[in-house]
Formats: C-alpha cells, sequence, structure tokens
C-alpha cells in the first residue's frame, strides 16, 4: 500500500501500521512519486537473514572456484588500498 507524505504527517504512525496491514511493508509517497519503504521490524529481519543466506552461497562458490588470494594482513592492505 502506498501512505502519501501528507498521510503520515497528519496521522503519524496509525498511517503506517495501517499502511503496512498483512503485506509487511508500505511505500511512502512524496508529490506522487515512491520514495520511501516502511516494513514490519520482522519482515525487515527476514530480508536481511536472506541477504545474508545469499552472499554465504556466493562466497561457497567463489570457493569452490578457487577464486581466492591468500595473503597476509599487510599485503592485503596494500592490495586493497591501491585499488582506490
Amino acid at each position: 500500500m502506498n501512505i502519501t507524505a501528507n498521510e503520515l504527517k497528519t496521522k503519524g504512525v496509525s498511517a503506517i501500521e495501517e499502511g503496512i496491514g498483512d503485506a509487511g511493508e508500505a511505500v511512502i509517497t512524496v508529490r506522487g512519486k515512491e520514495r520511501f519503504i516502511v516494513m514490519d521490524m520482522s519482515y525487515y529481519n527476514y530480508l536481511r537473514e536472506c541477504e545474508l543466506e545469499a552472499a554465504l552461497h556466493q562466497v561457497q562458490a567463489e570457493v569452490k572456484a578457487g577464486d581466492f588470494v591468500i595473503e597476509s594482513v599487510d599485503e592485503h592492505l596494500k592490495r586493497v588500498l591501491n585499488d582506490v
């Protein structure tokens, strides 16, 4: 559901609670344009968990493919700082 900035201004948190409803998230629009997403904390935590799970799978695939570097901390910093 969409919540306008004006609704948010006049109704406050109750506008967010109504907007989120069963969907778990709502879009806040400003001057008719979608600008922000608000969501239930449990839904946010679920999305973060999905993000971390995807990152783990990516790293596991990279390790399996041999796409990694073994180096000292100093070597790593030198390589990273030279890429900046």
